[in-house]
Parts: C-alpha cells; structure tokens; sequence
C-alpha cells in the first residue's frame, strides 16, 4: 500500500499548498482573520482550498478502499491524475471561476470511478466469500 500512502501525502501537500496560498491571497488584498469574503483573487483562492477540502472527505477512504478491493497501483494511477485535475481546476478557477469545468469534470468521474469500483469490488469479496 506504499504507492496508496504516497498519492494520500501528495494530496496532502497539494491542499497545504492550496491553504499557503489562501494566506497569500489574504495578506495581499487585506483581508484579516476571522472574515470569509474579499476581493475576487482572495475568494477564488479560499473557494478552490474549500473545495479541495470538500473533494478530500470522498477522496481519501475511496482511494484505500479501491486499493484494498479492487487494486493498489490502479488506484494510485487514478489518484495522481486527481491530484493532477486539482492542479488544472485550480488554474482555471483562479483565471475565470466559469472555465472550472473541465478539471473538475474529469475529477468527478475519476472520484466516481473510485466509489463504485470501491463498492463493486467489496461486494465481489463478499459474494466470494
């Protein structure tokens, strides 16, 4: 499960990444703790940290599930190329938050793909037995 552990850190360090930059975006447009809106650069940097976070309570259980049922390095392929449609939503939502669509459409079915194949290969096992 090594490969598993190491995509988990990567995302891990990707959405601290995403958090530092929150930080930035709030020190440059004066935004001070505890408020939550701001300029557009601060809202669309804390939307896509949100986001993240949000995409995280599905990622991570579905990702060792699939590893666990289905296949280790299968789903460590599928979670770099999450971490990768993070990184493309991320560009594009700070560009124009309209053209977010593409990396987080293929994100979702990539998440899809992890919870149901999750799910088809724990019911395989027990049927199997």
């Amino acid at each position: 499960m090594e490969a598993v552990a190491i995509v988990t850190g990567l995302i891990l360090i990707q959405t601290f990444h995403f958090a530092f930059q929150v930080g930035q975006a709030r020190v440059k447009s004066g935004v001070s703790a505890p408020a939550m809106s701001g300029d557009d650069e601060f809202m669309r940097a804390f939307r896509v940290h949100q986001n993240t976070v949000e995409q995280l309570v599905l990622f991570i259980p579905a990702l060792w599930m699939f590893a666990h049922y289905v296949h280790e390095l299968t789903a460590a392929g599928i979670g770099l190329l999450f971490i990768v449609t993070r990184v493309i939503y991320r560009n594009t939502y700070m560009r124009d938050p309209a053209s977010r669509a593409k990396g987080f459409g293929v994100g979702a079915v990539l998440m899809a793909t992890l919870i149901l194949g999750s799910i088809v290969g724990a019911g395989l096992e027990l049927y199997r037995g």
